[in-house]
Order: C-alpha cells, then sequence, then structure tokens
C-alpha cells in the first residue's frame, strides 16, 4: 500500500492526549525518543507518524507534506480561510476541548456584554480612540466581530503569553482560548456574556486532492476512523451480565421488553439470553443487555426486579454500528467535491 503521513502534535497536553487516544484504539504510536520527530504506528505499517506543532499542522497538510494531521479545531478555523484543500474529517476527538473568548479586565465593572462592549467601542471612537485587541487568532476575532457588527477596533497579533497584555499597556482586552477560565482570572481578566467565539477541540484533518487521489490511503483513513468512531461510542456505554432464574427465556426476554416505563434499559437492540447449565438443575439464564453509563443503576434494578443477581458490569472498548458514520460523512464530502 501507498505511505500515508499523519502529523500529530510533537509536545504538551495535545501530544500526551493524542497518543492516549490512538493507543487505546490499538494504534499506538511508536517514538524512538523524545528528539526524534519521525515515528511509526505497528499495527498500520503502511503509515508514517511525522511529529510537528500543534500550530504547523494546519499547514503541512494543507501543503501535502502531511495526508493526514491532528490538531486542534481552533487552529483549523483561524488557518483554513480560502484553503479549501484541507478537510475537516472528524472534528470532535473528545480532548483538548477550550474556547475562544474575549476577556476584559476586571476593573472594567461597566462591561459585561457583548452589547456593553460595542457601545465602548463607540466611546472609544468619540474619544478619539481604537479599542485594541490582543490575540492568535486575527482572522476568526476580525470575522466574528463584523457579524456582531462591531468595526470600530483594531488587532494586535501576538505569539507568547497574552494575559499580560492589558496590564502591560499595548492592548485594552483580549480574544484568546481557555479551558478553565483559571489563567484569565489569575491575571484579573473576565470574559464576557455572549463573548465566546469557538468551542473547539482536538480533530483529524486531511489533504482533500491526495486522498481523493489514492484508495489505498483513502482505506487507511477509514481504518483510523472506524476505529477512533467505535472507541469514542464505547465510552458511553456499558455491558451488564446477570444470572435470572425463569421458566424460560422468552418468559425472561417478555418481562423486559414489555414494561414501557422501562424503555432504554433493554440493551442496543434487546437483551441477550442465554442458558446456564447449573449443578442444582434449576433453570438460570444469563442475560445480558448493553446500555447507557447514565442508565446504570436503573438498569441494574430493572434486572433486579427481573431475579437478576450475581450482575457484573464491563465497559466494552468498541462500539460498531452497521457502518462508520463519519467515514461516510466524509467520504460523501469529498464524492461532492
Amino acid at each position: 500500500m501507498t505511505t500515508i503521513r499523519l502529523a500529530l502534535p510533537s509536545k504538551g497536553a495535545l501530544e500526551k492526549s493524542t497518543l492516549n487516544l490512538l493507543s487505546a484504539c490499538g494504534l499506538s504510536v511508536f517514538r524512538p525518543n523524545d528528539r526524534q520527530y519521525v515515528g511509526s504506528i505497528p499495527s498500520l505499517p503502511q503509515l508514517t507518524v511525522l511529529f510537528q506543532r500543534a500550530a504547523d499542522i494546519f499547514t503541512k497538510v494543507e501543503e501535502g507534506s502531511a495526508d493526514l494531521g491532528i490538531t486542534g479545531y481552533d487552529v483549523v478555523c483561524e488557518e483554513g480561510a480560502g484553503h479549501d484543500n484541507v478537510v475537516v474529517i472528524c472534528d470532535r476527538l473528545g480532548y483538548g476541548k477550550c474556547e475562544l473568548v474575549l476577556a476584559v479586565p476586571e476593573s472594567w465593572v461597566d462591561v459585561s456584554s457583548i452589547e456593553d462592549l460595542a457601545e465602548l467601542t463607540l466611546l472609544f471612537k468619540e474619544k478619539g480612540r481604537t479599542l485594541r485587541i490582543a490575540t492568535k487568532y486575527p482572522n476568526m476575532t476580525r470575522n466574528w466581530l463584523y457579524e456582531k457588527l462591531i468595526v470600530h477596533f483594531s488587532l494586535v497579533e501576538v505569539q507568547g503569553a497574552m494575559e499580560a497584555a492589558p496590564s502591560m499597556g499595548y492592548a485594552d482586552m483580549i480574544a484568546d482560548v481557555t479551558s478553565t477560565g483559571t489563567t484569565l482570572r489569575e491575571n484579573r481578566l473576565k470574559q464576557i456574556t455572549g463573548g465566546t467565539l469557538l468551542k473547539s477541540q482536538a480533530c483529524l484533518i486531511g489533504n482533500k486532492r491526495l486522498l481523493q487521489a489514492d484508495e489505498s490511503k483513502l482505506e487507511t483513513t477509514k481504518i483510523i476512523l472506524e476505529l477512533i468512531e467505535a472507541h469514542l461510542k464505547a465510552k458511553t456505554y456499558i455491558s451488564i451480565t446477570a444470572n435470572v432464574q425463569g421458566k424460560s427465556a422468552d418468559q425472561i426476554g417478555n418481562y423486559l421488553m414489555n414494561n414501557s416505563e422501562l424503555r432504554g434499559l433493554t440493551g442496543l437492540r434487546g437483551p441477550t439470553i442465554a442458558r446456564v447449565y447449573s449443578n442444582n438443575g434449576d433453570d438460570w439464564y444469563a442475560v445480558t443487555i448493553v446500555v447507557e453509563q447514565k442508565m446504570l443503576l436503573p438498569a441494574i434494578n430493572h434486572l433486579r426486579n427481573a431475579g437478576g443477581t450475581d450482575m457484573t458490569v464491563l465497559s466494552p472498548d468498541y462500539v460498531f454500528g452497521s457502518e462508520s458514520w463519519n467515514y461516510q460523512q466524509f467520504f460523501d464530502k469529498l464524492k461532492g467535491d
């Protein structure tokens, strides 16, 4: 098969979470040492891993140095304008969650909403000043403010830590990503109501042209996507097995299925019931159901009411559907282009 190149974050929390996810999906990454920027996934010998800065991964995929990449959705949205060759294959990998927000100094007691900010920009204009916003995301910040009909501002592009910009005097406020808000509070900044520009997390992207031109690259992409999708889906489910005494499998199945108030507690398609060959000759059956994690205790009580005992609970590694919804959506997008 043709070699396919996957760009992954080379450092920081995003690197660790990405490697953990791939490992949990059976796609463990081998990297000889932290100073080497090429690795591999032994279970996919046709794939080469390239370690890059998360901020550079979009560019590597867009220019064709990598076929696939995992980076933050915020990076994709900021860099993606005018670059139609990059396609978002899966925008929710379940980690690296953050929000791009507008934040102002806590001392601005009269500015707590986007409406207040709009009025402030007009006040600045009347005084011959321009509101200065420090950000690493000029494209998204500018476009979002324009959509809100806020036009009297200037952007100060900053690459380092920008939380200090207002206190140091080279900006009045900031537009930056935050996951908990702690850093903002420690620097005496506050988010404003209605000032969330984007909700982001790690995502999988690909070079549309390279993937369209090679069936083997599409097949490798499908393998990766299928495993990730099935693993993420499995995290929301649990499998419960109980021993239930009854006259027949049909009797137990009818009891479990026919109580309308207990819908959602009988498994994805219904319970699996198998005869248990007991030494004492009693009629016992093993009943297995797969339910959402939040339904654990109601499902346990439902099985108890059916006579269930000796219940065990397991977490599945994967839950596969009849097809990969994410891959089908991605493939339809490629065909449409």
